[in-house]
């Protein structure tokens, strides 16, 4: 069995900080903020095993990238693969308009 490295960018790990202080702080749920932390961390490290085996998004652009989701509670893990790594490229509230942001993000 193949296993990747997995990478997180900057922008993916500011992604969590900022959903873990929008729930901590404004949503004063400090409990909370760290599972829902915790369940994202804990769900990235298993894409260090068949990354594929979370589709690719449907839309344009994001299909033709190769960008991968899946889907943690309320929020979008997105990502790419190459050979040997997968990096985690955002970390997306999936209520947003999740293809805008992408777009302003990587294009």
């Amino acid at each position: 069995m193949e296993k990747y490295t997995v990478n997180i960018t900057d922008e993916a790990l500011a992604d969590m900080e900022a959903l873990y202080e929008h729930i901590a702080i404004k949503l004063q749920a400090p409990g909370n903020a760290m599972g829902q932390y915790n369940r994202i961390a804990d769900a990235i490290l298993t894409l260090e095993c068949f990354p594929a085996r979370y589709g690719l998004f449907e839309c344009e652009p994001e299909h033709s990238l190769g960008i991968h989701r899946m889907v943690v509670d309320n929020y979008l893990v997105c990502y790419v693969i190459d050979p040997g790594v997968v990096t985690v490229t955002d970390v997306l509230y999936g209520a947003l308009d999740v293809h805008k942001r992408l777009q302003e993000r990587h294009l």
